[in-house]
């Protein structure tokens, strides 16, 4: 089997005629990664190389960011496609099944493209926001996003974003200003208040969930905010084959700041002697 030890990039075009950009490393069965509300697909650097002697990574750019291409205007459904169309493109090339693992906001767009698509063998969500309303986002913060966007203050915007609906703290956030990642990160702010202002409701109901059959393991980190919790619980109740992991003793940023404490449980889901 061939390794890919330098990211490559290639393209697939969404069902709205959107060009889809991921990114391929790593040697072993495929694994498409679908990053969150902030970022782009550099946004995996630290988790990445814990995969990547394991699964074939292949990490999209959702629209707006990086590789990728935008529509004149923002409908949340088409993240959906955009996902489902780098599954079957992915599953097409390597003539298998594809896992898929999405972050966050990332995560309900996966778990809504396994409803649509059965290319998806199994699935991870790491606190996914199936299920939640507007009461996920802090009273105001969508006005202070748009404000800020308004202004340019693209800085603002992701600083905003991370402390009061992610909830990292002033250090945290330091980090991460410090990484190479920062400059996509700011180059992408446009996308967060948009993505935030339809209620993931709109999205996936909680009804559909009984019909998606895709073994799926949820990740919710014990000191992220209780609502990812709740989420949780909602995907675990209501799909047919779906676990729960917590990561004691981490937060919405475990990612990035614990990779290894992710990538343990997630490389022991995807096994296929599992």
């Amino acid at each position: 089997m061939t390794r890919v030890d330098e990211a490559a990039v290639s393209r697939v075009v969404s069902r709205d005629g959107t060009e889809i950009g991921y990114w391929t490393s790593g040697v072993g069965p495929p694994l498409v990664l679908v990053h969150g509300l902030l970022g782009d697909h550099t946004r995996w650097a630290a988790l990445r190389p814990h995969l990547e002697s394991h699964v074939t990574v292949h990490a999209m750019d959702r629209r707006g960011r990086g590789a990728s291409g935008d529509a004149p205007g923002y409908e949340p459904h088409r993240e959906v496609e955009d996902v489902i169309a780098v599954v079957e493109a992915v599953a097409a090339a390597s003539g298998t099944d594809v896992d898929v693992y999405g972050s966050s906001g990332g995560g309900l767009f996966a778990l809504a493209a396994a409803a649509r698509t059965s290319r998806i063998r199994r699935l991870v969500l790491f606190e996914a926001p199936v299920g939640a309303g507007q009461e996920m986002k802090p009273a105001e913060l969508q006005d202070e996003l748009d404000a800020l966007l308004a202004a340019d203050d693209r800085e603002g915007v992701l600083v905003a974003a991370y402390r009061r609906l992610v909830g990292l703290s002033d250090a945290e956030i330091e980090h991460l200003r410090g990484q190479p990642a920062w400059p996509n990160r700011l180059a992408a702010a446009h996308t967060v208040p948009r993505e935030l202002r339809p209620a993931p409701r709109e999205v996936l109901a909680l009804e559909e969930l009984g019909s998606i059959e895709v073994p799926t393991l949820v990740l919710v980190a014990s000191d992220s905010p209780e609502a990812f919790g709740v989420c949780a619980r909602n995907v675990v109740d209501a799909m047919p084959d779906a676990r729960a992991t917590v990561l004691e003793g981490q937060g919405h940023g475990a990612e990035m700041f614990a990779p290894q404490v992710v990538a343990e449980p997630v490389l022991a889901f995807l096994d296929p002697a599992a």
